[in-house]
């Protein structure tokens, strides 16, 4: 598989990203497989384990510490402990991952994607140990690795590349050099880089080295090598996937233009705007990419698409996609089947005229973050869980489980196809609407925000798309009337006694009887206590603003901790869903929203208020820098402390101009949440 992915090379110009698929049919041994041991965790061991379930094939899982009691470890046929919770004494130890392959007597390795899946060094250790690795070759694994090879490979084979530096002098001064000569803005990507990490975008010349530092260091954490290309940063750029596999065949291209931190949330097969004559062409470009590195197995290859139709190789991903399943859609095929047949040398079930386009596909990332704080990822449990029944949910979680600080904050993807875009975009966000998460903040109402969005509805996706309607994209933190009602009317039912008698109705007016005066109850909810009076065992009114609005509970239905009912506001019906959590309550209904997550903490609320002079950790996390000290004066936004969490590195900066009166963190410290880093003149604690 190869991947294709673009680019604006000026403000003028609207750029793509597209990616291409390929895999050669030479087989990568010559036995059928009988066990596979899948080097991965979360939701794509699971995926890989279903579709090896499906060809009788037994799978191998593997555990760190912190994923003991996760799902992948129950799905597998076996599964074998590898060591800590940090990837790097566990999922990404070759020599466990190897040894347990023996022990397990597993024929083949699945990487899946991130940890191994891209490790030349692996899959030789594979290779000596007589282990398919179901991947591409070594070499190809090795010189795609590295972006500045992987675009001189590429130049020599005629394929046209984008400009950059991509040199062997990475000296602070020559990367700051060649960015003079590209021109700020500059995208500074780590050559080993994927996956959003060792990338950092400086857009003047000032802020050029605290950015380099930042890249640098992360690229050296996630790939063990700090080296840089610098290109030019394209204000709106767009990408595009296509899948091509086989005798090389192509499976189309995919877009993921809506981003995050340089991570996909939303991606879709095929691309919006396109030609059939641009996706043929681009789909014969990534088969020559291919052959110029005589790939076997499944990778991605990016590129990037001008205005006027012209595109540019920008690098070569070797293994599976996160987005795989939206190719899978719009071909009806199952690209793992495919990996898993040519890893035994068998040929590949189709040739390029057999694959049919048909359809459209999109699929969302659901993660555990806080949208509005810069998507910061959340660590914690999953109180409440349930997806959809009418569309494709790949996850490896499962309610009552936990979003781990030691791993990616993905909850799952949830993935839907339409006969057209427009059905697709409906599909998803009905999708969307009925995935009920509880106990974390998601990006799932952000993301049906998105959906809804006209430039995306038209296809202006792009990957500054975000960033350029953040006015649109992000709401009010105040919730709409018809949300306030729901949570009032929850809290009551959430708390009133199950036995309720028949001749109540819904709402228990023993409860509420009283004589010779209207009973009327205070309801406390996260930013506001809401009055709500019972004039009758009919109906209620919850006052809001003023204004009395007459309430109706008019059916209810009780699951342990679940309250589903009907509502009726001034005459307006709909259904609504209220989950108890162990320390809040969850509602869903006319506006799905992360709110309220509990009852409000007055002295939480305060504490809160008094914290602006002085800055905090947003996550748990582990200090990596700390860049300032006591007496020290600082401006509001300078880098105070770098943090790593949840494999990000993060930098906590200067709310305001002050001085610095205590720094309570030292670099290799683990801190918890909201645990105070730096102390500055006159701050409440």
């Amino acid at each position: 598989m190869l991947k294709l992915c673009g680019q604006r090379v000026a403000l003028t110009a609207a750029l793509s990203k597209y990616y291409c698929t390929s895999l050669n049919s030479s087989g990568l041994v010559t036995r059928r497989i009988e066990k596979v041991l899948i080097a991965n965790r979360g939701e794509i061991a699971i995926r890989v384990m279903k579709t090896a379930r499906k060809m009788g094939i037994k799978s191998v899982a593997v555990f760190s510490d912190a994923d003991r009691a996760s799902l992948h470890t129950r799905y597998a046929d076996e599964a074998y402990h590898v060591g800590e919770p940090a990837a790097l004494k566990s999922y990404l130890d070759m020599k466990k991952i190897i040894n347990t392959a023996k022990k397990s007597n597993a024929q083949a390795i699945h990487p899946g994607y991130g940890f191994l899946s891209e490790n030349a060094e692996f899959a030789d250790m594979c290779a000596k140990e007589g282990i398919a690795f179901i991947g591409p070759p070594t070499k190809a694994i090795r010189d795609m690795g590295t972006k500045s090879i992987a675009k001189q490979i590429m130049s020599d084979a005629g394929v046209p590349v984008i400009n950059g530096y991509h040199g062997n002098d990475q000296s602070d001064a020559k990367l700051l050099e060649e960015s003079k000569k590209i021109g700020f803005p500059v995208m500074l990507k780590a050559v080993y880089g994927g996956g959003g990490k060792g990338m950092r975008i400086a857009f003047t010349e000032e802020e050029f080295a605290e950015k380099l530092e930042s890249a640098r260091s992360e690229a050296r954490k996630s790939f063990g090598n700090d080296d840089m290309l610098v290109e030019k940063y394209v204000e709106r750029p767009r990408h595009v996937f296509g899948d091509t596999h086989g005798n090389y065949v192509y499976l189309w291209e995919r877009d993921c233009s809506v981003q995050r931190r340089h991570q996909k949330i939303i991606e879709e097969a095929p691309a919006p705007g396109l030609t059939m004559q641009q996706r043929r062409e681009l789909g014969n470009s990534a088969v020559c990419a291919a052959r110029a590195v005589n790939y076997v197995g499944a990778g991605t290859v990016e590129f990037i698409m001008d205005a006027h139709g012209k595109f540019y190789f920008m690098e070569m991903n070797t293994r599976l996609q996160v987005e795989h399943p939206v190719s899978e859609a719009i071909t009806g095929t199952d690209l793992v089947e495919w990996q898993l047949k040519v890893a035994q040398g068998e040929q590949l079930p189709l040739q390029q005229e057999e694959i049919k386009l048909n359809g459209h596909s999109l699929e969302a990332r659901i993660y555990a973050e806080d949208t509005k704080a810069g998507f910061m990822p959340i660590a914690g449990d999953l109180e409440y869980l349930s997806f959809p029944k009418d569309a494709r949910v790949d996850t490896g979680v499962e309610q009552g489980d936990e979003v781990s600080v030691h791993y990616d904050p993905m909850i799952a993807k949830v993935i839907v196809w339409g006969a057209d875009r427009d059905q697709a975009i409906a599909k998803l966000d009905s999708a969307l609407y009925n995935t009920q998460i509880g106990g974390l903040l998601t990006n799932v109402d952000f993301v049906r925000d998105v959906l809804k969005h006209e430039g995306f509805v038209r296809g202006d996706v792009y990957t500054d798309f975000i960033r350029d309607h953040e006015k649109d994209l992000f709401r009010d933190d105040r919730p709409s009337v018809d949300s306030r009602i729901e949570s009032v009317v929850s809290s009551i039912l959430l708390n009133q006694e199950a036995g309720v008698s028949k001749h109540d109705g819904p709402i228990n007016s023993r409860d509420y009887f009283r004589l010779n005066h209207v009973a009327h109850k205070v309801v406390a909810l996260k930013d506001e206590t809401v009055v709500v009076e019972f004039p009758s065992n009919e109906y209620m009114l919850v006052v809001l603003d003023g204004h009395k609005y007459k309430t109706h509970v008019y059916s209810i239905e009780r699951d342990g901790n679940t309250v589903n009912f009907g509502l009726e506001v001034d005459g307006k019906r709909w259904n609504c869903k209220a989950v108890s959590l162990a320390s809040s309550f969850q509602v869903y209904g006319q506006d799905v929203r992360n709110w309220p997550k509990r009852t409000i903490d007055f002295s939480e609320a305060q504490a809160d208020a008094g914290s602006s002079l002085s800055a905090r950790a947003p996550m748990p996390g582990v200090i990596d820098k700390v860049l300032v000290k006591a007496g020290d004066s600082v401006k509001a936004g300078q880098a105070l402390v770098v943090m790593v969490a949840m494999k990000m590195e993060y930098i906590i900066r200067a709310p305001t101009d002050n001085v610095i009166t205590a720094v309570s963190c030292k670099p290799g410290a683990n801190v918890a949440k909201n645990a105070t880093l730096v102390k500055f003149e006159f701050a409440e604690e």
